[in-house]
């Protein structure tokens, strides 16, 4: 079991300020292990590595804070930013 989970945050959309997926700044998914429902394939795909790391009590080396990242979706024109946070469970 986790000793983790993860949210996702979307905390800005670059480019038109729009999501092709339908997205919006300030939607949230949690990852305890499950794939959230309702988020984007491509999205997904792009944090699925950030967000393993984070459940196993990984790092990155130019995090701040161990517990907070910020990670994109691969959209060239319009890429969704997303906030990482591990939060203990």
């Amino acid at each position: 079991m986790y000793k983790y989970k993860v949210v996702a945050k979307i905390v800005e959309i670059r480019g038109e300020g729009k999501c092709s997926y339908g997205h919006k700044v300030g939607d949230t998914f949690e990852f305890a292990g499950y794939t959230p429902g309702g988020l984007c394939q491509f999205a997904y795909d792009s944090l699925r590595s950030a967000v393993a790391a984070l459940l196993y009590g990984g790092s990155f080396p130019w995090m701040e804070d161990s517990n907070v990242t910020t990670w994109a979706c691969p959209d060239p024109d319009r890429p969704v930013i997303f906030e990482l946070t591990r939060i203990p469970i």
